[in-house]
Protein backbone atom coordinates (compact mmCIF):
# COMPACT_ATOMS: atom_id res chain seq x y z
CA UNK A 1 0.00 0.00 0.00
CA UNK A 2 1.43 3.35 -1.06
CA UNK A 3 1.76 6.04 1.64
CA UNK A 4 -0.65 8.93 0.92
CA UNK A 5 1.77 11.41 2.54
CA UNK A 6 5.16 10.70 0.98
CA UNK A 7 4.30 8.18 -1.74
CA UNK A 8 6.58 5.46 -0.37
CA UNK A 9 5.60 1.94 -1.40
CA UNK A 10 6.52 0.19 1.86
CA UNK A 11 4.02 0.43 4.73
CA UNK A 12 3.31 -1.87 7.64
CA UNK A 13 0.02 -2.84 9.26
CA UNK A 14 -0.17 -1.71 12.89
CA UNK A 15 -3.72 -2.87 13.69
CA UNK A 16 -6.56 -4.75 11.93
CA UNK A 17 -10.23 -4.91 12.93
CA UNK A 18 -13.49 -6.11 11.46
CA UNK A 19 -16.05 -3.36 10.92
CA UNK A 20 -19.64 -3.10 9.73
CA UNK A 21 -21.34 -6.48 9.48
CA UNK A 22 -17.95 -8.21 9.66
CA UNK A 23 -17.65 -7.86 5.89
CA UNK A 24 -15.00 -5.17 5.92
CA UNK A 25 -11.51 -4.94 7.48
CA UNK A 26 -10.16 -1.67 8.88
CA UNK A 27 -6.36 -1.54 8.84
CA UNK A 28 -4.24 1.02 10.64
CA UNK A 29 -1.00 1.42 8.69
CA UNK A 30 2.32 3.17 9.25
CA UNK A 31 4.72 4.33 6.56
CA UNK A 32 8.24 2.94 7.06
CA UNK A 33 9.75 6.07 5.42
CA UNK A 34 7.96 9.08 6.98
CA UNK A 35 6.35 7.20 9.93
CA UNK A 36 2.95 8.82 9.27
CA UNK A 37 -0.11 6.72 10.11
CA UNK A 38 -3.26 6.27 8.01
CA UNK A 39 -6.30 4.00 7.81
CA UNK A 40 -7.42 1.77 4.95
CA UNK A 41 -10.59 -0.27 4.51
CA UNK A 42 -10.67 -3.58 2.72
CA UNK A 43 -13.73 -5.43 1.42
CA UNK A 44 -14.41 -8.13 -1.14
CA UNK A 45 -15.49 -6.98 -4.55
CA UNK A 46 -18.25 -9.25 -5.78
CA UNK A 47 -19.29 -9.05 -9.40
CA UNK A 48 -22.90 -9.89 -9.97
CA UNK A 49 -23.75 -11.24 -13.41
CA UNK A 50 -25.49 -9.16 -16.07
CA UNK A 51 -29.15 -10.01 -16.53
CA UNK A 52 -30.31 -11.18 -19.97
CA UNK A 53 -33.89 -10.00 -20.37
CA UNK A 54 -36.61 -11.84 -22.32
CA UNK A 55 -36.16 -9.61 -25.38
CA UNK A 56 -32.41 -10.25 -25.41
CA UNK A 57 -31.20 -6.95 -24.00
CA UNK A 58 -28.69 -7.05 -21.16
CA UNK A 59 -28.53 -4.89 -18.06
CA UNK A 60 -26.62 -4.86 -14.78
CA UNK A 61 -28.08 -6.83 -11.89
CA UNK A 62 -30.15 -4.52 -9.68
CA UNK A 63 -30.76 -5.17 -5.99
CA UNK A 64 -33.41 -2.44 -6.10
CA UNK A 65 -35.39 -4.21 -8.84
CA UNK A 66 -35.19 -7.52 -6.99
CA UNK A 67 -36.35 -5.89 -3.75
CA UNK A 68 -39.14 -4.04 -5.59
CA UNK A 69 -40.38 -7.29 -7.13
CA UNK A 70 -40.66 -8.90 -3.71
CA UNK A 71 -42.28 -5.78 -2.23
CA UNK A 72 -44.88 -5.59 -5.01
CA UNK A 73 -45.82 -9.27 -4.68
CA UNK A 74 -45.94 -9.07 -0.87
CA UNK A 75 -47.79 -5.75 -0.71
CA UNK A 76 -50.41 -5.81 2.09
CA UNK A 77 -49.41 -9.35 3.08
CA UNK A 78 -48.43 -10.37 6.64
CA UNK A 79 -44.75 -11.01 5.93
CA UNK A 80 -42.05 -9.26 7.97
CA UNK A 81 -39.42 -7.05 6.40
CA UNK A 82 -36.72 -9.33 7.83
CA UNK A 83 -38.12 -12.37 6.01
CA UNK A 84 -38.31 -10.39 2.76
CA UNK A 85 -34.71 -9.19 3.15
CA UNK A 86 -33.55 -12.76 3.81
CA UNK A 87 -35.34 -14.01 0.69
CA UNK A 88 -33.79 -11.21 -1.40
CA UNK A 89 -30.36 -12.09 0.01
CA UNK A 90 -30.83 -15.77 -0.89
CA UNK A 91 -31.75 -14.94 -4.50
CA UNK A 92 -28.82 -12.51 -4.74
CA UNK A 93 -26.51 -15.19 -3.33
CA UNK A 94 -27.75 -17.71 -5.90
CA UNK A 95 -26.89 -15.22 -8.64
CA UNK A 96 -23.37 -14.82 -7.22
CA UNK A 97 -22.66 -18.52 -6.83
CA UNK A 98 -24.00 -19.35 -10.28
CA UNK A 99 -20.54 -18.34 -11.47
CA UNK A 100 -21.83 -16.97 -14.75
CA UNK A 101 -21.05 -13.62 -16.34
CA UNK A 102 -24.65 -13.43 -17.57
CA UNK A 103 -27.79 -14.96 -16.14
CA UNK A 104 -31.22 -15.27 -17.70
CA UNK A 105 -33.98 -13.15 -16.14
CA UNK A 106 -36.23 -16.23 -16.30
CA UNK A 107 -33.83 -18.07 -13.98
CA UNK A 108 -33.92 -15.24 -11.45
CA UNK A 109 -37.72 -15.14 -11.72
CA UNK A 110 -37.84 -18.87 -10.96
CA UNK A 111 -35.76 -18.38 -7.82
CA UNK A 112 -38.03 -15.52 -6.74
CA UNK A 113 -41.06 -17.77 -7.22
CA UNK A 114 -39.45 -20.48 -5.07
CA UNK A 115 -38.87 -17.94 -2.30
CA UNK A 116 -42.38 -16.50 -2.56
CA UNK A 117 -43.90 -19.98 -2.43
CA UNK A 118 -42.20 -20.43 0.95
CA UNK A 119 -43.19 -16.97 2.22
CA UNK A 120 -46.78 -16.43 1.12
CA UNK A 121 -49.06 -18.26 -1.32
CA UNK A 122 -51.02 -15.15 -2.35
CA UNK A 123 -47.77 -13.34 -3.17
CA UNK A 124 -46.64 -16.38 -5.12
CA UNK A 125 -49.78 -16.27 -7.30
CA UNK A 126 -49.45 -12.49 -7.75
CA UNK A 127 -45.87 -12.80 -8.93
CA UNK A 128 -46.61 -15.86 -11.08
CA UNK A 129 -49.42 -14.03 -12.87
CA UNK A 130 -46.97 -11.39 -14.08
CA UNK A 131 -43.90 -13.62 -14.44
CA UNK A 132 -45.71 -16.29 -16.45
CA UNK A 133 -47.98 -13.73 -18.19
CA UNK A 134 -51.27 -15.42 -17.36
CA UNK A 135 -53.81 -14.66 -20.05
CA UNK A 136 -56.88 -16.49 -18.79
CA UNK A 137 -58.49 -18.04 -15.72
CA UNK A 138 -57.26 -21.50 -16.67
CA UNK A 139 -53.65 -20.39 -16.18
CA UNK A 140 -54.51 -19.10 -12.71
CA UNK A 141 -56.32 -22.34 -11.91
CA UNK A 142 -53.31 -24.39 -13.00
CA UNK A 143 -50.94 -22.35 -10.82
CA UNK A 144 -53.26 -22.68 -7.82
CA UNK A 145 -53.60 -26.44 -8.33
CA UNK A 146 -49.82 -26.76 -8.47
CA UNK A 147 -49.55 -24.72 -5.30
CA UNK A 148 -52.17 -26.85 -3.52
CA UNK A 149 -50.37 -30.05 -4.55
CA UNK A 150 -47.16 -28.80 -2.96
CA UNK A 151 -47.13 -29.08 0.86
CA UNK A 152 -46.52 -25.81 2.62
CA UNK A 153 -43.14 -25.62 4.42
CA UNK A 154 -44.69 -25.47 7.90
CA UNK A 155 -46.69 -28.69 7.56
CA UNK A 156 -43.81 -30.43 5.76
CA UNK A 157 -41.50 -29.58 8.66
CA UNK A 158 -44.01 -30.95 11.18
CA UNK A 159 -44.35 -34.34 9.46
CA UNK A 160 -42.45 -37.27 10.87
CA UNK A 161 -40.09 -39.15 8.63
CA UNK A 162 -41.26 -42.59 7.48
CA UNK A 163 -37.71 -43.85 7.48
CA UNK A 164 -35.56 -44.19 10.56
CA UNK A 165 -32.47 -42.04 10.59
CA UNK A 166 -29.26 -44.00 10.15
CA UNK A 167 -27.40 -43.05 13.26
Amino acid sequence: MRCPFCGAIDTKVVDSRLVGDNDQVRRRRECTECEERFTTYESAELNLPRVVKTRGNREPFSDQKLQAGFQKALEKRPVSVELIDEAVARVRHRCLVAGEREIDAQQIGGWVMEELQQLDQVAYIRFASVYRAFEDVAAFREAIETLEATPDPQSAANQLSLLKDNE
